[in-house]
Order: structure tokens, then C-alpha cells, then sequence
């Protein structure tokens, strides 16, 4: 799916600039906007409602409002069991703790009985940044796609946040969304497409297609640019759901490229690579590189100053990419 023309994104720079904003903050809104308009929806945090911006919903609306305390198995459960009364329940905690602390739970009390909890991951990848590896949810897109029932989402920014909330809301079952912590560029539009299973095309190109989700979109977007004027033409699309992951959109870049970078802020293993990997190599098997944290914890620091270390960065990301079409052309 091609984005609308007037965003503009073939600028180098993306001018105007996009203001920076915590994908979490989308999340938030978009539970208000929720609020307003069904009686039925309910939300549920682990004793960090601020962090997670739950605390907007609970302002205004109180009643539909449970803090169950730092006790992230009790969240999962208390939300089943609302949620078997025909409301739909989102809960919010750091993505290290739910589903990380919580996962017998989310299988056995949400997918299993296949309730309408919409489990919400903040302070996901290294962009939780000086709380260090006990935070740094690395491993959560794995742990959240191998279950039935789940449907897995990591949008790109705080607009892409807040269409994904209104998006799984409308879905019988459980879902998943990852956020971050720290102020990232929102540079897509209330015009900017959205729809679960469908991936969006923000750049064309012929020589390599980046298949990237998160924060790591925009980053692929800039490291197009510096590529392009490198001689490489590399496509950027926006792989935002995991589960169901839009197989259309692989094969057709795997075709028309012959060549697949995956790029997320997550562990290799077992994430959106894997899963892209995992449909090219059914339908139309081409080299595909996964890019992303290797098997390993890191260190505390600052969010962009870890991006730029573990090469998540555009620089990093254009390097990596680069590396991939040279041994394609050999």
C-alpha cells in the first residue's frame, strides 16, 4: 500500500520537520478517544499508569479504570475475566513485565478463551534507554506472535500508536502493541494509511527492499536517502503488524528486488526478520538479512547513543544495507 503522495517523504529531510513524540503518547490518546465513544471499553495498569499514559483514561473515566498494583500476572487475569463480561479491556505495563512477567497468563487466561484484551508494551527496545537490560524489552515480539489468538503490533510512531488502538479495539480477540519511552519523530499523518495485516510503502526502489517496524521506520526512511546517493536504490515499507504480517507485500518486494533487510529494535531471534524470513522462504525465497540486537543483553546508556552503538541508527542501518547488495551483486 503506497503512502499518499503529499507526505513528501522522498525529502531528504522531511521537511517541515516532524515534532518528536513518545509513541506511548499516541497509545494514550487513542484510549480517550476510545473512552468517549464506548461505554464498554476498559482499561487496566500495574502501578504505572504516568509512565504508560494510562492515567489520561483514568481522569476521565474513573469507574472504568482498575490498578491492580505491581502485580503483573493479576493484571492479565482481572482483564480475562472483564473482558468474559463483554468489555474490552487494554492493559498497560512495560513491555519487560507484560507480557515478559505474564505470559502464562496472556496464553492460557486471554488466548487460550480468546477474550478481548489488547495488551499494550511500553518501554519497549533500547529506546528505555538508562534503565539497561532489566527494561529493555527485546524479546517481546517473539514471545507475543508464536501464540494463537494474538494479533501483533509495532507501530512506527505516535499516530501510528493511536490508529493501531482503534484498530485492534474493533478485533474480537487479544492484540499486542509495542510503544516507546523516549520522544521520537511522528512524521506520518492522520491521512497517513493504517490497517492491520497491511504494510505500507513509504519509499520505491529496485536494488533492496527494508522491511522495518517501530522507531526503525523512520531511521530506514533516512538511511534510504544517504544510500540513494550511494547509487543504491533501496525501497522502505513499513512491516507495522507482525501477526498477521502482510505476505502480499514480502513476495512482491522479494520479486521485484531479489534482495530483503529486516530492521527492528528487538532481538534477532524470533521477531519481525524471522517472520518476514519465514513467509519469503515459503512463497519466493531470497537472501534476507535481519538486522537488530544479537542475541545478547546491552548495556545502559542513552537511547540514542545505544541506537547508534548497535548500529540502529540510520548510519548503522544504510552500513548494513550497503553490506547486503555488495554480496548480492557478487
Amino acid at each position: 500500500m503506497a503512502i499518499n503522495k503529499d507526505m513528501n517523504l522522498a525529502d531528504p529531510l522531511f521537511e517541515p520537520a516532524p515534532k518528536s513524540v513518545p509513541s506511548r503518547d499516541g497509545f494514550g490518546k487513542a484510549l480517550v478517544e476510545l473512552g468517549e465513544a464506548d461505554p464498554n471499553v476498559w482499561v487496566l495498569t500495574a502501578d504505572v499508569s504516568e509512565s504508560t499514559r494510562t492515567h489520561w483514561f483514568a481522569e476521565k473515566f474513573p469507574k472504568r479504570f482498575v490498578q491492580v498494583g505491581v502485580a503483573e500476572q493479576n493484571l492479565a487475569g482481572v482483564a480475562a475475566g472483564i473482558a468474559a463480561c463483554g468489555k474490552t479491556v487494554f492493559i498497560s505495563a512495560y513491555g519487560v513485565f507484560s507480557p515478559g512477567r505474564n505470559w502464562d497468563q496472556i496464553r492460557v487466561s486471554i488466548c487460550y478463551n480468546d477474550v478481548p484484551v489488547k495488551i499494550h508494551g511500553s518501554h519497549t527496545g533500547l529506546t528505555v534507554g538508562p534503565d539497561g537490560a532489566s527494561h529493555q524489552a527485546l524479546e517481546d515480539i517473539a514471545v507475543t506472535r508464536v501464540l494463537p489468538n494474538m494479533v501483533v503490533v509495532a507501530p512506527a510512531d505516535a499516530e501510528e500508536a493511536r490508529k493501531a488502538v482503534h484498530a485492534v479495539a474493533k478485533l474480537p480477540g487479544g492484540a499486542y502493541i509495542r510503544t516507546c519511552r523516549e520522544k521520537l519523530p511522528a512524521f506520518t499523518t492522520e491521512k497517513t494509511p493504517f490497517e492491520i495485516g497491511k504494510a505500507n510503502v513509504y519509499r520505491e526502489g529496485s536494488d533492496v527492499a527494508i522491511f522495518a517496524c517501530g522507531e526503525e521506520v523512520y531511521e530506514s526512511l533516512k538511511a534510504a536517502e544517504a544510500l540513494a546517493k550511494e547509487g543504491i536504490d533501496a525501497a522502505v515499507i513499513d512491516c507495522h503488524t507482525i501477526k498477521p504480517i502482510d505476505e502480499k507485500a514480502i513476495e512482491e518486494w522479494a520479486r521485484k528486488t531479489g534482495l530483503i533487510v529486516t530492521v527492528e529494535n528487538h532481538q534477532v531471534a524470533g521477531g519481525m526478520g524471522s517472520a518476514v524470513a519465514e513467509v519469503s522462504g515459503s512463497v519466493y525465497p531470497v537472501p534476507v538479512v535481519r538486522h537488530g540486537v544479537y542475541d545478547r543483553f546491552c548495556e545502559s546508556g542513552e537511547s540514542f547513543e545505544l541506537l547508534s552503538k548497535y548500529e540502529l541508527d540510520a548510519e548503522g542501518i544504510a552500513k548494513i544495507v550497503k553490506k547486503a547488495v555488495e554480496k548480492k551483486k557478487r
